[in-house]
């Protein structure tokens, strides 16, 4: 028998998550770990959408079931080898014909099936709440070259929870922050990759997540998140501005010098014709740390220009000049929970 269940007991239950949609709607967004199993090509569910407009509901329910048909003992073969046990997870867009359709095929074959009611949109609703509960955010801030990524890779190997908004958009934040890194998701897959992940976290204890602004390259932060993470008490780390080249240096140092300078071209009409140019002649020439200092003055200024619109959140900073990432994470936890604990005494009424 069909089971069905809600949203949560759908992801956290037994077997692989098969994803009946068509190719491009997986392509553009999916729940995380499912995988593309598709009852039509794209091309077939043109057609099928094409004739239900034309013609009607009945006609293309004929016409989908002549061009499945011959596909059902493929579909039943390609289960089995992604599910030897034979349990599975079944979903497409609405919980509607594709996912039904499908999960009677691998019932009737010996597999237990489970099915998501209001299939992928009801994904899509249920991450939309998640993100939306409130949270105890600390935001971990610092100039470009602070290494804060580092940071809050030492946070999670010291227990912390931590929610690496640029790991899941692959995009460290700037101009350069694609290069070396996968392509980036769409939003909407980011926005599932985000609240997937924090829905395994302990929304009761902190939260840290990179002070980042709203897009992460061409990935935006849901606002649900985005407007906790504004009213956040930030920790903001300093280190000085040698170390920070050498950092940028050891992101960027083996990066192709054609990437660099089409990023540093982006910059132009911040930076100016005149240092845009010699930027870029440093790249050329391969002697990059000029060619980061210049840069740095810019997003410097960018960074202390954000920091003073955010006049009502309390703002702790901590020196880690000549720490490590470990050594910086132990500083920052440090920090947080002495300024939070003072912050909790202060709010907290007086006895009489």
């Amino acid at each position: 028998m069909v089971q069905s269940v809600s949203v949560a007991d759908f992801l956290n239950g037994s077997g692989p998550i098969l994803d009946v949609r068509s190719p491009g709607e997986y392509d553009h967004a999916h729940i995380p770990a499912a995988i593309s199993f598709p009852l039509f090509s794209n091309d077939e569910r043109a057609q099928v959408g094409t004739c239900y407009k034309q013609q009607g509901r009945d006609q293309a329910v004929e016409l989908g079931l002549a061009l499945v048909g011959p596909k059902l003992a493929n579909f039943v073969a390609e289960a089995k080898q992604i599910a030897p046990d034979r349990q599975v997870r079944v979903h497409c867009w609405r919980g509607g014909m594709r996912s039904g359709s499908m999960a009677w095929l691998l019932e009737t074959a010996g597999f237990a099936v489970t099915t998501l009611p209001g299939g992928y949109k009801a994904f899509r609703r249920w991450g939309r709440q998640i993100l939306a509960e409130p949270k105890s955010i600390i935001s971990l801030g610092g100039m470009t070259g602070t290494g804060k990524t580092a940071i809050l890779l030492a946070l999670v190997e010291q227990g912390e929870q931590v929610l690496d908004l640029e790991g899941m958009a692959h995009h460290r934040g700037s101009s350069y922050g694609a290069l070396g890194l996968p392509p980036q998701p769409s939003t909407e897959q980011f926005e599932n990759l985000v609240a997937i992940a924090t829905s395994h976290l302990n929304p009761h204890r902190p939260i840290w997540i990179e002070a980042e602004s709203r897009q992460i390259g061409r990935c935006r932060i849901p606002p649900e998140l985005f407007d906790q993470m504004m009213q956040a008490p930030v920790i903001q780390v300093e280190r000085s501005r040698p170390e920070r080249i050498a950092n940028l240096m050891a992101d960027y140092g083996e990066a192709e010098s054609t990437g660099l300078i089409e990023a540093t071209e982006r910059l132009r009409k911040r930076l100016g014709g005149q240092r845009t140019k010699e930027a870029i002649a440093h790249i050329e020439s391969g002697d990059l740390e000029p060619a980061i200092a210049m840069v740095l003055d810019y997003y410097d200024k960018t960074y202390t220009y954000d920091l003073q619109k955010k006049r009502n959140v309390d703002i702790y900073p901590v020196n880690i000049t000549g720490m490590n990432a470990q050594t910086a994470a132990q500083a920052v936890c440090q920090a947080a929970t002495v300024h939070l604990h003072d912050q909790q005494l202060a709010s907290t009424p007086s006895l009489p």
